[in-house]
């Protein structure tokens, strides 16, 4: 049996549909959200409980500190391990998140060139003085194809970008991934829902999750180096209660731009999932989703 991808948006349906296919398949769930890596961030991630899990193993949880930064070239490695480790086991591996790149990285050819920490200070000191925007702009006259798929905010990203170009010498683009059958002869699901319902569920899983307990998820982790980690103190809610607390401690106000940076975040996944011509879509609303993603696998 072929690997499978369940991807889509965030609160769609995905991690709920992959443990449903894995107890049909004899299948193990491998995560595919960045944010879920991390000890400790549960609750504002929306990450499964056991008792969601129905005792289905799942790998990549909990697997780094909030002061650690995530890689993506990592993640590509130990993921490519377990997908091949459960295959030689006879298991389905069944891939599950919504971190478009990291898909990508475990499913595509994409290349992670080597770092120069003096060329990457010097390009994160410009980032800090001038802003995102103008190395943006740069990147744009340098490699417009990968400027074209990085976000003008996202100074990560295009700080990365431009390293790449000044240590190899090629463009950035070139190491992006490229197109073609996917590794594994893996079977890639999208799991979606109209616009407005997925709004509607955004606003109910940001109430859940402040109703919850996430301020003092933040808290406790902000005790554990939360601020200092450049990759989880960004993560959507996080973020957001980490302002208030250094400020104004005004919770609903930070509740309010979760949800609100949680719906331009989801329309980033729909538009990166959908230039993916080889994902099968389905409606998250439909009660047999599961039934009809079996029957496609099965083909």
């Amino acid at each position: 049996m072929k690997p499978i991808a369940v991807v889509g948006p965030t609160a769609t349906g995905k991690s709920e549909l992959a443990v449903t296919l894995a107890l049909e398949l004899g299948g193990e769930v491998i995560n595919a959200d960045a944010m879920q890596l991390y000890r400790g961030m549960d609750i504002g991630t929306a990450k499964v409980t056991t008792e969601e899990r129905r005792g289905v193993n799942h790998h990549l949880l909990d697997v780094l500190d909030v002061t650690e930064t995530a890689s993506v070239a990592a993640y590509q490695r130990q993921a490519r391990e377990i997908v091949e480790r459960l295959m030689r086991a006879g298991k389905v591996p069944i891939l599950t998140g919504g971190s478009g790149l990291y898909v990508q990285a475990v499913l595509d050819d994409l290349e992670f060139p080597g770092t120069d920490p003096a060329v990457r200070a010097g390009l994160e000191a410009e980032a800090e003085q001038l802003g995102p925007a103008v190395l943006h702009a740069r990147l744009a006259e340098r490699d417009p194809k990968a400027a074209e798929a990085i976000l003008p905010s996202n100074s990560r990203r295009i700080v990365r970008a431009l390293e790449v170009i000044e240590i190899t010498g090629r463009p950035f683009s070139a190491s992006m991934p490229r197109p073609g059958p996917a590794r594994y002869g893996t079977v890639l699901v999208g799991i979606d829902r109209e616009a407005g319902e997925l709004d509607e569920r955004v606003e109910a899983r940001v109430d859940r999750m402040f109703d919850g307990g996430l301020v003092d998820e933040v808290r406790l982790l902000a005790g554990k180096g939360l601020r200092e980690g450049k990759t989880a103190s960004r993560a959507l809610g996080y973020q957001q209660v980490l302002a208030a607390l250094d400020s104004d401690g005004d919770f609903a106000a930070a509740a309010a731009a979760t949800k609100q940076a949680t719906r331009r975040f989801v329309r980033r996944q729909r538009s990166w999932f959908r230039r993916d011509r080889r994902i099968r879509w389905f409606d998250g609303t439909d009660r047999d989703v599961a039934e009809r993603v079996l029957s496609v696998v099965a083909q």
